[in-house]
């Protein structure tokens, strides 16, 4: 059964990855950028402040403690437990991934850190703020879900790695706010 689901999944990122052109290229490898988001998470940190005003500084340190938690966790609880290599390192099908730039990563991809990262941090943000801002939920989603698809696309994960990635970023995010609430001046939204 296993040898089966990791069959699907080589075939499923040997597709995702065949769907590729030198304008997408570009664009998928700036939408994998760490430093490229750095506008929008400045307007997220605005909309933090704006709603939590003199408490915000508490919810600041909890979005770097889940950066912190969602990043290491990926890297050292999955990554360097599995050993999973990442599809531009897997000796079967390596050859038939289409890299951008000739850039691969490290060794290893389940889970992917970019997957965990940015479903954290969009499931974090919109429990935070998805009642004082109706389209905060469908943008933080699609820009997770874009970044994830960036690293099938860029040929460095498997589509489980995402999909594991965006559970464990999910799971995370969602631990964190469940103790956050027990702060009761932050008056946080139900679950």
């Amino acid at each position: 059964m296993i040898e089966f689901i990791k069959h699907i999944d080589q075939e499923l990122l040997l597709l995702l990855n065949s769907f590729h052109s030198e304008s997408f290229d570009s664009i998928m490898w700036f939408i994998s950028g760490k430093f490229e988001w750095i506008p929008f998470y400045l307007f997220l940190i605005f909309l933090i402040i704006k709603k939590f005003k003199k408490d915000c500084w508490i919810i600041l340190i909890a979005i770097a403690l889940l950066i912190t938690l969602s990043d290491q966790i990926s890297v050292r609880f999955f990554k360097n437990v599995f050993e999973r290599y990442r599809p531009c390192h897997n000796i079967e099908i390596g050859h038939l991934v289409h890299l951008v730039n000739n850039k691969c990563g490290g060794m290893y991809g389940f889970v992917s850190s970019h997957a965990t990262n940015s479903f954290a941090i969009a499931t974090f943000i919109l429990l935070l703020l998805r009642k004082d801002y109706k389209w905060i939920t469908a943008t933080l989603i699609f820009w997770a879900s874009l970044v994830s698809y960036s690293r099938i696309y860029l040929g460095v994960h498997y589509p489980a790695d995402i999909i594991a990635g965006a559970i464990l970023g999910f799971l995370i995010a969602y631990l964190l706010f469940y103790f956050l609430k027990k702060i009761p001046k932050l008056k946080l939204y139900k679950l």
